[in-house]
Formats: structure tokens, sequence, C-alpha cells
């Protein structure tokens, strides 16, 4: 299955920015799918070459089936598979694993799509819940936010806490052949600023806990999100490609927002991992499409 790969990623770079209606990609494991191995080329430089996933979010008036048809035909080749977040959005995605899929029935769903399992974003520290679940499917990265409010105000002392008040779930993450990616956000927050960032990176010694990565949340602060990535560094598991502008102007190559610095830092870096277009306040799935084509389309001119 690798000897194609390269030829399968050059079609659907190819399809997608010319708007056609692609699955080509094939299925693996959800413990292979996590990160893609760099290739390199005749001159031995590395080749920037990110997992393009969609995150089903997005499509969230929407059954699972119904946004992984969606999701392939838009030339991705991975999915991020939401759950609610309660009180404030409705995603119906990862119950319906967890509650009619099942991890057997579910790989037979992305096959059908040829679809690869990019992540489980959980959030409001839920990754125990679907832990098992998650291993059922073959190991994979969970997606949850990091802790809010309670905090000392000294960064280093507040960042050991949290790490060390992961343990469960990393004994979990090792169980089950996964890993988990901390979301960062803005406002009274844990992981918000680059500082916080460090401090996550510097304390952090475990490799199966690394950063999920919100540009939207760093502009809001007025830092630099190339900055951000490189502070990251190779504790970047996932990045969402999210613009703090406003309505579907948040979706990169919609707005005004120019990500070329962001790009020449993740080449920096060697990321090769998830990468998803991204927005909330969605509108219907037919302008979602229309969205997530003319974003891939700008995109993808930077890889």
């Amino acid at each position: 299955m690798s000897g194609n790969k390269s030829s399968r990623r050059t079609f659907l770079k190819a399809a997608a920015a010319a708007g056609v209606v692609t699955t080509t990609a094939g299925l693996l494991p959800a413990s292979v799918s996590l990160a893609n191995e760099n290739s390199t080329n005749e001159k031995n430089e590395v080749v920037f070459n990110p997992k393009w996933t969609c995150s089903s979010v997005n499509y969230s008036s929407l059954s699972l089936e119904e946004a992984c048809q969606r999701i392939a035909s838009l030339g991705y080749e991975a999915i991020d598979v939401w759950d609610s977040i309660e009180g404030y959005l409705e995603c119906p995605h990862l119950a319906e694993i967890a509650e009619k899929y099942h991890a057997e029935g579910f790989k037979k769903l992305l096959e059908k799509y040829h679809l690869n399992l990019g992540s489980f974003t959980v959030y409001a520290a839920k990754y125990p819940k679907f832990a098992g679940l998650l291993g059922q499917c073959g190991g994979g990265l969970a997606v949850q936010g990091s802790q809010t409010g309670g905090l000392t105000g000294n960064v280093t002392a507040d960042m050991k806490k949290f790490l060390e008040g992961l343990k469960p779930e990393l004994e979990l993450c090792e169980r089950y052949d996964s890993r988990l990616a901390i979301e960062n956000h803005s406002g009274d927050c844990l992981l918000n600023r680059i500082d916080t960032f460090k401090a996550f990176v510097d304390l952090n010694d475990n490799k199966r806990l690394g950063i999920a990565f919100a540009p939207y949340h760093v502009q809001h602060n007025g830092e630099s999100v190339a900055d951000a990535i490189r502070t990251c560094g190779k504790q970047l598991f996932f990045v969402y490609l999210w613009t703090n502008e406003a309505g579907e102007k948040q979706m990169p190559g919609i707005g005004t927002t120019d990500v070329a610095d962001w790009f020449a830092a993740l080449r920096d870096i060697q990321y090769d991992q998830v990468v998803t277009p991204f927005m909330h306040d969605h509108p219907g799935p037919d302008r979602m499409d229309e969205l997530h084509r003319q974003s891939l389309k700008y995109l993808k001119t930077f890889v």
C-alpha cells in the first residue's frame, strides 16, 4: 500500500484544486494514520506532507455517514470525529459511533468512503470515556481542552500541576495505543499564550502527549502564530487552519488572513500530522462544501 502513496496524494491535490469529487485515499489502520512519514525529494529536502483532515463538526446537522460522504467527496483523506460540547454545541457523530456503529461498524464506514481516522475530538476532559472505543478502532489521536479557571498566575507551577493530573489519561493512551492533544484557548485557560506553550513543551516528557493548535486564539491574543508553531515544535500533534475573522471568513482563503508564514513555520518544524481547515458558526452543508473547496484550493498552494 505504501508504494502508491505519493501518486494517490498527488492525485488528491490536483482533484481538490480543481474542485473535483474524489474518494481515492486508501484506508489505513487508525494507529498508522496518526502521522505521515516525511519523504525527501531528489535534492534530499524534506517534503512537507501534512495529513488533510476535516472536522465533522462542520457537518453537525448531518448523520455521521452523511458527513463522511461529504468529507470524502471534497478530497479529504481523514475525518476528525466530534462529540457534543454540553451547553455550547451539538454534534452527534462520536455518540453515533459509540451507540450505533461501534468500532467495527465505524471502520467499515471509513472503508466505504475511503477515509482514515484522523482523531476523536472530545473536549471537557472526556478522553477516558472514549479511550476504549478509540483503542478498538486501532488506536489514534484524541483532542481535548486544557484547564479553565483556578489558575495561580504562576505558569510553570500551574502547568506542572496540570500535566501531573493527566497521568491517568496517559496510562489509558499507553493501554490503547493512542495519543492525547491539548488544545489552546484564549481567556481564562491554562494553555493560552506562547509562554504557556513553552511551559508545556519544557515540562512534558511523554511522547503520547502534545498540543492541538488553534491559531484563532493566538491571533485573538495579538501574538505571532508562526512563533507559537515553532515553540510547539515536535509536540504539535494537530493544527486547526482557523483564522480570527468573522463568520465564513474564519476559513483560510475566504477571509483576508495570509497564512504563508504559518506554513513556513510548519515546514521549519517538519510537521507531518493533522491539519484541518476550520470554522465555527457553521452554515448549511452545501455552503460548507463550497467553503471547504475554496479553502483547500488556497491552502494547498503552500504545500
